[in-house]
């Protein structure tokens, strides 16, 4: 498709504001956070149920509602009271693809550790930005860093569930939880509960489906979907609002899920 840079951007901004609506919310893995109300419940459903969101969005949504209702709808009390000899017990049916009870496990206890020693997921993603950040990616380095510190060599299976840009991955679902809890547009999908890290540092999460449509929209020429192609269609997408150019994930997404655009 051959749009000018004008006819693009007008394009794009249509299809945000046709999906970044309530209506999107029902279908998205981002139903599971839109349950509760505290920030710590928001942010740590929200990680979990990034961190399990491949595969049919409808299975996704299934086993995030198992996830936190194992923790009796109550994530930050469950995970800050976890005990593993008499706690495991809630979570050792639960699955979803790769990620299992072991893996949960884990997070669970390492997102107790994050709590003991911080006030918040956001500091931990915060801690590696410096004031001239221009990129999210030393965000998320530092991030997995700090989450994997109490890791044995038991624990080394679950190490492939959480992202790193250092090895070249794209991040897709950490970038799709940080667009969850730093984006606010008052439009009801995002939440926005994030105030130290600024959106237009923000990646788009990258995909088979958004990096299709952004090649068919030439936002996108590498063929891999890794960091060096998202940052490549990140510097595009700042051309079209370099403050919030993360919004543009509903748009490519919307084409490429709903409208499966060509």
């Amino acid at each position: 498709m051959s749009l000018d840079f004008n006819e693009l951007k007008a394009f794009l901004d249509e299809k945000v504001e046709q999906y970044n609506n309530l209506n999107f919310i029902k279908d998205d893995p981002i139903s599971i956070p839109h349950l509760f109300s505290d920030s710590r419940d928001i942010e740590i459903s929200g990680f979990i149920i990034a961190t399990i969101a491949w595969g049919k969005r409808e299975m996704i949504i299934k086993n995030g509602q198992r996830i936190v209702e194992a923790m009796d709808m109550q994530p930050y009390n469950f995970i800050i009271n976890y005990n593993e000899k008499t706690d495991f017990k809630y979570i050792q049916d639960i699955k979803h693809r790769t990620f299992n009870s072991a893996d949960l496990n884990y997070f669970i206890k390492s997102l107790q550790h994050c709590y003991t020693q911080h006030n918040s997921l956001e500091d931990l993603f915060s801690n590696g930005l410096s004031p001239t950040s221009t990129s999210i990616k030393e965000a998320i380095i530092s991030f997995r860093t700090s989450f994997f510190e109490i890791a044995k060599a038991t624990d080394q299976r679950t190490f492939k569930h959480v992202s790193n840009p250092e090895k070249g991955s794209a991040a897709k679902r950490i970038n799709m939880f940080l667009r969850w809890m730093v984006r606010a547009d008052n439009k009801g999908v995002d939440f926005g509960i994030w105030k130290s890290i600024s959106p237009s540092i923000l990646s788009c999460p990258l995909d088979v489906h958004s990096g299709n449509v952004a090649r068919s929209l030439n936002l996108l020429s590498r063929k891999q979907n890794d960091w060096k192609a998202l940052e490549e269609l990140d510097n595009n997408l700042k051309k079209l609002d370099q403050n919030d150019p993360v919004k543009y994930d509903f748009a490519l997404f919307g084409l490429g899920i709903n409208e499966n655009f060509k």
